[in-house]
């Protein structure tokens, strides 16, 4: 017994005999235990312990000369590192960029976040409670704090931009809520807000409100009147152009019941809105005109001749057919609906069980199919300019397969949040590997190709001229390189070279 227990332990710390690419030491391959390996995609490595609980990844900028794409270093060798990753899912995980330089950590996400991106930081807990600094674009510093919606607070350089806020008693706030500044005294007694050179005075919020601007006036008492008028004016841009704000009018009475509204006054395409419902709507300008009479479920009628199509519809949008060069539309919701226009078409079949959409445009062909939303997705993308492809593959919660433009291949079994949060890193560090069962990756530039299952216990490597495997924490290891081929079992039995091996072969880099 005490034999297997000396071969196990010789195993773990990875006894034998240096093989591939002349490295001075092997990688470390212990299974779930404890597994440290080049990665496949890009320059780096990464280390992964305790199975899905622990990992370390760190991404170069380039690869080192001196190294092959699946050996590991004998002796440490100056590498820059591009970014570090350092997790223990689904706790705590963070990625340090130190040439931006940038910071962002998670923990238990997304309860609490923390992000830095050079002089710009923000915490935040449970998108409630969030702390913040940064710089201006004219260097002015400031820092701030907020418990949402109760309180807001921050402090500048310039006193300018201070603002404190306890909300619904009194303050004010400068970038929030989609405008610029908000200031409340005793809410809903008193509120105002601007947006750029509009200023809104609210008085019992939502009921009575008062608005002025640049060439603008208006007032409402809601939802039995309001009126609103503003002239054509013009500003200068952000590019020292001049912009032209085109004026408006607006009327309702017992909203949302009879509109009279005007849009884009001054302009080649003014837009007139008439409402009296139920009776009929109304949205009447050059480019378009739309009928709808005994709304909502009358009939809809839109002479779309910018665009070149009529369309009907009873009611719309259930059931809608549409004719002309610029669009042609057959829909009965939710049974059938095949639309084409300019760019593209888009068919769907019971909605939601089957969607499709075809997006075609001067740089780019989309093609996109939907079965039960995100059961299962399948983008493929194409860029006409240069040819090359990328494409998304979704099966919920099955696996997620990626394939980007520069060929680069990735495929993860299983994939409950990717298909629906797919562009997400902190799911990607934080939550994929605890469910993450296989995981394949291909370099199309090196042809270097990974394996792994059940978070190592089985790993494979392979580039041209090398392959590595190993199985049970590290137990049972192939190897072959340029040298020749070997088994390991246990850590202290080798097998022989394998035929046609020989030491002056190296292998091809890419």
């Amino acid at each position: 017994m005490r034999w297997v227990v000396l071969a196990l332990l010789s195993a773990g710390c990875g006894v034998g005999v240096p093989l591939c690419g002349g490295a001075q030491a092997q990688d470390a391959a212990w299974g779930p235990f404890y597994h440290r390996f080049r990665l496949t995609l890009e320059p780096g490595e990464r280390t992964e312990a305790l199975g899905p609980f622990y990992y370390r990844q760190d991404v170069w900028e380039e690869w080192p000369e001196e190294l092959g794409v699946l050996d590991l270093p004998g002796e440490p060798t100056p590498v820059q590192d591009a970014a570090t990753t350092l997790a223990l899912p689904p706790l705590f995980s963070s990625l340090r960029c130190p040439g931006v330089p940038a910071l962002s950590w998670d923990f238990l996400y997304p309860i609490m976040t923390y992000d830095r991106y050079g002089a710009e930081s923000r915490l935040q807990v449970a998108q409630l409670l969030s702390f913040g600094a940064g710089r201006s674009q004219d260097g002015t510093a400031s820092r701030g704090f907020s418990l949402f919606p109760l309180f807001f607070f921050r402090r500048s350089d310039d006193p300018a931009r201070d603002y404190s806020a306890v909300f619904p008693f009194y303050g004010h706030t400068q970038q929030r809520l989609f405008r610029d500044e908000w200031r409340v005294v005793l809410w809903p007694l008193y509120a105002q807000s601007r947006k750029k050179d509009v200023v809104t005075d609210n008085y019992l919020v939502p009921l009575f409100h008062r608005r002025h601007g640049d060439g603008l006036r208006g007032w409402q008492f809601w939802p039995l009147i309001g009126q609103e008028r503003k002239e054509t004016t013009w500003r200068t841009n952000s590019l020292g152009g001049v912009e032209t704000l085109w004026g408006h009018e607006a009327l309702f009475v017992l909203w949302p019941m009879f509109f009279h509204n005007t849009v884009d006054i001054g302009s080649t395409n003014a837009m007139r809105q008439r409402v009296l419902l139920p009776f009929y709507s109304l949205q009447l300008s050059p480019a378009k005109e739309t009928r709808t009479y005994l709304w909502p479920l009358g009939p809809t009628f839109v002479d779309a001749h910018a665009e070149g199509y009529r369309q009907v519809g009873l009611p719309w949008p259930l059931i809608v057919f549409a004719r002309g060069e610029g669009k042609t539309t057959d829909r009965v919701f939710p049974l059938y609906s095949h639309s084409r226009y300019r760019e593209g078409e888009t068919t769907w079949y019971l909605w939601p069980i089957l969607w499709q959409r075809h997006i075609r445009t001067q740089a780019l062909e989309r093609d996109l199919t939907r079965v039960g939303f995100f059961l299962y997705t399948d983008i493929a993308e194409r860029q006409k300019a240069t040819g090359r492809t990328r494409r998304r593959t979704d099966v919920w919660p099955l696996f997620a397969s990626r394939r980007d433009f520069d060929g680069n291949e990735r495929f993860q079994v299983f994939a409950p949040i990717e298909a629906i949060l797919s562009s997400n890193p902190s799911v990607t560090r934080n939550w994929s590997p605890l469910w993450a069962l296989w995981r394949s990756e291909k370099n199309a530039r090196t042809d270097a190709r990974s394996r792994s299952l059940l978070w190592n216990l089985y790993r494979s490597e392979a580039a041209p001229g090398v392959k590595k495997c190993s199985i049970l924490f590290g137990m049972i290891r192939y190897e072959a390189g340029p040298t020749g081929a070997r088994w390991r079992w246990l850590g202290l039995f080798g097998g022989k070279p394998g035929r046609g091996a020989t030491r002056d072969h190296v292998p091809e880099r890419r």
